[in-house]
């Protein structure tokens, strides 16, 4: 059975840094990424990283800001969050899509796994 579970949310103050992961079993993705979604928002885009070459795409208000990565042997994506602002607040999520694209997939709709959702509450 697939299963994708994050884990790292929590409460931290503006500037400072958390760590999300997500632990994905069951089967193997093309792409992984990390979605949010904040109270009375459509969920948003963060950034993906491709499973095999390791390319890496970002919503721009969190470039240089927040990295992506993978650990193919633990089948785990992360998302290293740093400079966190309160608008970063949301819930966040990861996915995972099983068909090969030639260009970053930034839709919620393009993603075919998800997790249950991680909260980062940044505090101002």
């Amino acid at each position: 059975q697939v299963q994708l579970v994050e884990s790292g949310g929590g409460l931290v103050q503006a500037g400072g840094s958390l760590r999300l992961s997500c632990a994905a079993s069951g089967r193997t993705f093309y792409a992984m990424g990390w979605f949010r979604q904040a109270p009375g928002k459509e969920r948003e885009f963060v950034a993906t990283i491709s499973w095999s070459d390791s390319n890496t795409h970002y919503e721009d208000s969190v470039k240089g800001r927040f990295s992506i990565s993978r650990d193919n042997a633990k089948n785990t994506v992360y998302l290293q969050m740093n400079s966190l602002k309160p608008e970063d607040t949301a819930v966040y999520f990861c996915a995972g899509r099983l068909l090969y694209a030639s260009r970053p997939q930034t839709n919620a709709v393009q993603y075919d796994y998800w997790g249950q959702g991680t909260q980062v509450t940044v505090s101002s």
